[in-house]
């Protein structure tokens, strides 16, 4: 008799996609769907399509498991839209991240010499801008998009990975803010922003976070310039023959710019207070941390506007060593160290989390080389991964581990194979019964 267990997963996971399947106009592509799901949820080493078709219990043709992935007619931003109005938790602070795809041809769509963050160093890979609301115990992954290096844009690139002619080049500052935009107007009540400093060195992110009133926590690079404090701009000198008066403020003379390295280099090492902090349910971390009030540079550099006053946070580690790490942290002059260090790491507590993603639950293992190919495997990869942690919010299961998962899973993959294939358990009926006999 099939465990009770799996068959109830089965039937959750069949409820908790149905409000998906009207985006879906066949029969065969909801079929398509569910199959393309549970595939993510086994225990497949690799997420190809192949690997993945290879493992269901019932997987129809190949075929069309991939034809649903590469040609069929639906769209995966009405999926995404879907998703973000299923997401149960609704409040959280919103982390932007760079995500890398190591590669090792050049046929994948996006794929370029850029820099990896798996592999720490310039390589082969496609980039992708992803969104995740941090409700401070779970991530839900609210939107993907895949950075497309100017080359790729060429009529023959274009023509070979499908890339439509309204996608037009985008740094990944650009599509971070579309992906925000995005995550609002869905109605999340977004705390906060964090990131690293692929997004935090840019000051026009930084200027849309301060008219949207987010605060924020973002890495910048260690020669980012800043004042301290917010300087006393100084009225012109009048003239002393004709012509128009001048009324635009100045800078005083004595009032220099900074690097953030160069202000981190003169603290003492009094200065440096040890904070400790702990990223959800890991055990807890420990640093040592000064901080103080500045205003970045570049506005009044670019444009002679001074930019809101901000906090500079610097990070060094206990271990010893040089590297010292920097964050712009945009809280009231009045937040604690501890409240800066805790808002500034919201960002490293879901690592663990974006590891399941892509190791586990293969979003980084795309084989195809469209871009409408690649948008599908991301979407579904998230609905797959949505679904599980909300089975993290029932009751007793805040901490089900993967492989509990991949055991329950291959029970919902052998039982939706029984339910879709009963011939086959009578058949195993009569062969446990032939073998009672002798």
């Amino acid at each position: 008799m099939l465990d009770h267990t799996a068959t109830a997963w089965l039937r959750r996971l069949v409820t908790w996609l149905e409000p998906f399947e009207g985006d879906f106009g066949r029969a065969s592509q909801r079929g398509a769907l569910r199959r393309y799901v549970t595939g993510v949820l086994s225990d497949s080493r690799r997420k190809s399509m192949e690997a993945m078709w290879a493992r269901l219990s019932d997987p129809g043709a190949y075929q069309a498991f991939q034809h649903f992935i590469t040609h069929a007619p639906w769209a995966a931003e009405s999926v995404w839209k879907r998703l973000r109005e299923r997401v149960p938790e609704r409040t959280g602070v919103l982390i932007l991240d760079g995500t890398s795809f190591p590669k090792q041809g050049t046929a994948s769509v996006g794929v370029a010499r850029q820099y990896c963050g798996a592999r720490g160093k310039v390589a082969n890979c496609q980039t992708a801008v992803t969104v995740a609301l941090w409700t401070g115990v779970r991530a839900w992954v609210l939107g993907a998009t895949l950075y497309l290096p100017e080359e790729w844009l060429s009529p023959r690139q274009r023509a070979r990975a499908r890339i439509p002619a309204t996608v037009v080049f985008e740094p990944k500052w650009q599509l971070a803010l579309t992906l925000l935009r995005q995550v609002r107007s869905a109605g999340f009540t977004v705390t906060a922003v964090v990131g690293d400093a692929e997004f935090g060195d840019n000051a026009t992110l930084r200027r849309v976070l301060h008219r949207a009133k987010l605060p924020y926590a973002l890495g910048v690079s260690s020669d980012l310039k800043v004042f301290l404090g917010t300087p006393v701009l100084t009225a012109p000198a009048p003239l002393t023959g004709k012509g128009r008066p001048r009324t635009r403020r100045l800078l005083p003379p004595e009032t220099h710019s900074l690097e953030a390295r160069a202000w981190a280099a003169t603290q003492t090492p009094r200065r440096w207070r040890l904070v400790s902090w702990r990223n959800g349910a890991n055990p807890p971390w420990r640093a040592r941390f000064c901080a103080v009030r500045v205003t970045p540079a570049h506005d009044w550099r670019a444009e002679r506007r001074l930019a809101p006053e901000v906090w500079l946070l610097c990070e060094r580690e206990l271990a010893g060593g040089d590297r010292v790490r920097y964050y712009l942290v945009d809280l009231p002059p009045t937040a604690s160290l501890r409240a800066l260090v805790q808002l500034a790491h919201q960002r490293w507590a879901i690592e663990q989390q974006y590891q399941e993603l892509k190791d586990e639950l293969g979003l980084d293992h795309f084989e195809g080389r469209s871009l409408p190919g690649w948008q599908r495997h991301v979407v579904l990869t998230a609905l797959a991964y949505s679904f599980l942690q909300n089975e993290r919010r029932r009751r007793g299961q805040t901490r089900l581990t993967l492989p509990q998962v991949r055991a329950v899973i291959q029970e919902v993959l052998t039982a939706h194979f029984f339910m879709t294939q009963p011939h086959y358990l009578k058949w195993m009926l009569k062969l446990k019964e032939v073998e009672l006999r002798n």
